[in-house]
């Protein structure tokens, strides 16, 4: 298969995912601003998304689609099969467990979550009536591992766009219904997102039949026991152990982060919220989606033993890191102000809004290729079922975290909370990159120098043509004009990416040398 192609694919369609959620932060935005009630929400979804990444996306899919990925290649899919059963059966009583604790849970979970919020009896209900999303999306990401393994990218990347238009439909629709009827409006996004989650949950089972691996969930006792009996389940709980820890130190990063951030005052958890989403647009379209299409390719190729197709494998990705996510990073930082106005300021948001969510968009900036790089990085050593290795790495870097928020909460407030997650992250790729070249499983490939080069240098004049747009437009005083102040973002993006493509292009690169076959 062709990885560009592939990496194109899950690109595009997480493209119209980050679009749509951009939709869906924009009129959450104009309804309800960046006040203690969206403090509550952005609270209450965290705790179910803290929990997907930690046990459906996080240490779950690290242990399982490496697992799974080897025996289809040693064992064949009859073998497979009788894995994906047996852990989809596992799971399934874990989760139910999981809910039910989390339910009666919920006001020490929001309270470890952000003891500072004003609305903190709502963050509790909306984090008890969303709980449950926690079950659909691990499914979910049982779903995809399986699909990805088999080469079937396009319904797992395509599935957060159901989420997005679920809480569209209901802050546009539903809201204004509670509101009339006395109920808080913003409950409306908590129906919204457990639709999302059946939705999402819903179109895995076609894509699933087609390729004949729909699990068979065993739902008695006697059915249980057999599953946790199954060698695979033994082996990926030993593998889950020490990416559980890893991924925990993560969220746990995020869980100190937000609980700082409560304390700040009212609106830091939304503008952190509203800088996050905007950041995770090109971590979803470069690192999500190339980490997507790497984790299975890598891990057959550790599984044949062919060391040098996994280094090709990971320079490949490496490269593409750096030619897309530096121009990237340089707009977040330098052309913050336009997009944060463009996208928000309406309604509800207010200039307030803008600036505030601009510095935090600019702190994460500082660090998106470190943020990209771990999503390339990582599952270089997760093929290789290495999971202790980035563990320690997540735990020394966790530490080096909250060290940083000590110097730069006080000085900067919440964007400090950014700028120390971005530059940990820069620390934590170049952690990665070393111990994968100390361990002789990346070993570059010769170029490297002049890519650089001329990647720095097409970055540059990137920068420069949106610094003088960012200084040359009244991107705030425009507000009244949003269409006008729009057709001004859409030609200065544009008018820089041409830029930087064409002066990649006069200096020898072009994006199809990069069509990499799997």
């Amino acid at each position: 298969m062709n990885l560009l192609r592939a990496a194109s694919t899950v690109s595009l369609l997480t493209l119209a995912s980050r679009v749509t959620g951009l939709v869906n932060h924009m009129i959450q935005a104009a309804l309800f601003g960046a006040g203690a009630w969206m403090d509550a929400y952005n609270v209450a979804f965290r705790i179910p998304n803290l929990l997907r990444r930690l046990f459906a996306e996080g240490a779950f899919s690290q242990a399982f689609v490496p697992l799974l990925a080897a025996t289809r290649a040693k064992d064949g899919d009859e073998v497979a099969r009788s894995l994906v059963d047996a852990v989809a059966t596992v799971l399934l009583w874990a989760l139910v467990v999981t809910c039910a604790l989390g339910i009666i849970g919920a006001p020490v979970i929001v309270w470890l979550m952000a003891a500072g919020l004003r609305e903190f009896d709502g963050a509790v209900l909306m984090t008890r009536l969303m709980f449950p999303y926690v079950a659909c999306m691990s499914l979910v990401a049982l779903s995809a591992g399986i699909l990805n393994t088999h080469k079937r990218f396009a319904v797992p990347a395509a599935t957060p766009v159901l989420l997005n238009l679920s809480l569209i439909a209901a802050a546009w629709w539903l809201a204004p219904l509670f509101e009339a009827n006395g109920i808080q409006p913003i409950f409306a996004l908590t129906a919204g997102v457990m639709l999302g989650g059946l939705l999402q949950l819903g179109v895995q089972v076609p894509a699933l039949l087609r390729i004949g691996s729909l699990p068979q969930l065993g739902l008695g006792w006697a059915s249980m026991r057999r599953a946790w009996q199954h060698p695979g389940v033994a082996r990926v709980l030993r593998q889950m152990a020490p990416a559980l820890l890893g991924v925990s130190v993560a969220q746990l990063s995020l869980l100190i982060n937000t609980q700082i951030a409560s304390q700040v005052g009212v609106g830091a958890v939304s503008w952190l919220t509203y800088a996050d989403r905007l950041m995770e647009f090109p971590i979803a379209l470069l690192g999500v989606a190339l980490g997507v299409v790497l984790m299975p390719q890598l891990s057959g190729a550790q599984a044949s033993g062919d060391a040098e197709r996994y280094s090709a494998l990971l320079d490949w990705g490496l490269r593409l890191t750096l030619m897309l996510a530096l121009p990237c990073a340089v707009a977040l930082v330098v052309f913050a102000e336009p997009m944060v106005a463009v996208l928000f300021h309406r309604g509800a948001f207010q200039v307030r809004d803008v600036h505030n969510t601009v510095t935090a968009l600019m702190g994460y900036g500082v660090g998106l290729m470190g943020l990209v790089g771990v999503k390339i990085l990582a599952p270089g050593f997760y093929a290789r079922q290495d999971i202790r290795t980035p563990v320690r790495i997540a735990i020394v870097v966790l530490v080096l975290t909250q060290l940083m928020n000590l110097v730069t909460v006080p000085w900067l407030g919440h964007a400090g909370l950014a700028l120390s997650i971005g530059l940990a992250a820069l620390i934590n790729a170049a952690w990665l990159l070393i111990g994968l070249r100390r361990c002789g499983a990346y070993r570059p490939e010769p170029g490297w120098a002049g890519l650089a080069v001329r990647v720095v240098v097409a970055t540059a004049l990137l920068g420069a043509v949106l610094a003088a747009a960012a200084r040359g437009v009244d991107w705030i005083g425009l507000q009244s004009a949003p269409w006008l102040r729009a057709g001004w973002l859409g030609l200065s993006l544009g008018g820089a990416a041409l830029l930087y493509f064409s002066t990649l292009a006069l200096g020898g690169i072009r994006i199809g040398q990069f069509a990499q076959r799997g």
